[in-house]
């Protein structure tokens, strides 16, 4: 493997039979299986624009860092991991002072915002990682699991690297059955796609960055999304102890003593038209999993 500052960085938590190209911001790792998933995430968030919007304004709450760092605690002086980085938006926000913080990602441009805000950053497959196991403190995932096409094992390759007595985090994925919407409720989240053709877009600014964000959210539509079985069945069976938690986004350290806060009228309504509880936990938008592995 040829010498590079990220290579020398990095070298001692990487795996013998791994082979890295040392480009100017990042390693490259090679992606043996390019899925359509993976094209969907490269291509969105590999536009400087799209990627630099995300990192303003996305996940940038005082709520969020309050949450966040309730979660997996201080990250002074530890190895931290986070999966599906984008161009950095958990740091950004932080602004901890961990002794190595690893980003992983697929597209480019967003690694290159996150090397600059202090990031060791590697393009890799979440489902292939390049690095040895039982190496880091602290491995993150937020609002990544339902941009994977297989999110079991994603989740099953980001345990590996936690070493005993170490925290697992994820965050803002979509909880299934609050997205697992029915009848009239269902059409008109359909409908929506529609009405977006018809006014050139959504949230985004164009039609092409609205249908850019959809394809890359592979598990963020009526059917798909996590569970609490989820993670008790893929994580436990591997030494991990965890909570997992429902919440709508706006709080912060509440969430962990079991407060959901109120999800927006829209999300209310969908669910009431779905025939359940608003304010039910199989309600809340989105589950927040914290996990430790064991020391045994």
């Amino acid at each position: 493997m040829e010498n590079s500052p990220l290579i020398s960085q990095l070298s001692p938590f990487l795996r013998d039979d791994t082979e890295a190209v040392a480009l100017k911001t990042y390693l490259e790792f090679p992606i043996s299986h390019l899925t359509d998933g993976l094209k969907a995430n490269a291509y969105y968030f590999d536009n400087s624009e799209w990627a630099e919007e995300y990192l303003t304004y996305c996940h940038r709450s005082d709520s969020f860092k309050n949450r966040w760092l309730a979660a997996s605690g201080d990250w002074s002086d530890k190895i931290v991991v986070d999966i599906g980085c984008g161009p950095g938006n958990i740091f950004a926000t932080l602004q901890t002072k961990p002794k190595l913080l690893i980003g992983v990602d697929v597209a480019p441009k967003s690694l290159e915002f996150a090397a600059q805000l202090g990031y060791a950053t590697v393009l890799a497959d979440a489902m292939d990682l390049p690095f040895k196991s039982n190496f880091a403190d602290i491995v993150v995932l937020n609002a990544t699991l339902h941009h994977c096409d297989n999110m079991e094992g994603v989740l099953k390759e980001a345990a590996r690297l936690v070493k005993p007595g170490g925290v697992l985090v994820t965050d803002h994925d979509p909880q299934l059955s609050a997205w697992d919407y029915k009848g009239i409720a269902k059409v008109l989240w359909e409908a929506r796609l529609t009405y977006y053709r018809l006014i050139g877009h959504g949230f985004h600014k164009s039609t092409t960055q609205q249908q850019a964000a959809l394809d890359s959210e592979i598990h963020h539509k009526p059917g798909h999304g996590v569970t609490k079985k989820l993670f008790v069945d893929t994580l436990e069976p591997l030494g991990f102890q965890l909570n997992v938690y429902p919440h709508n986004h706006e709080l912060g350290a509440e969430v962990l003593g079991g407060e959901k806060g109120k999800a927006e009228f829209k999300y209310r309504l969908a669910n009431f038209l779905s025939g359940r509880n608003p304010d039910s936990d199989e309600s809340a938008l989105s589950l927040m999993c914290v996990a430790k592995k064991s020391l045994v």
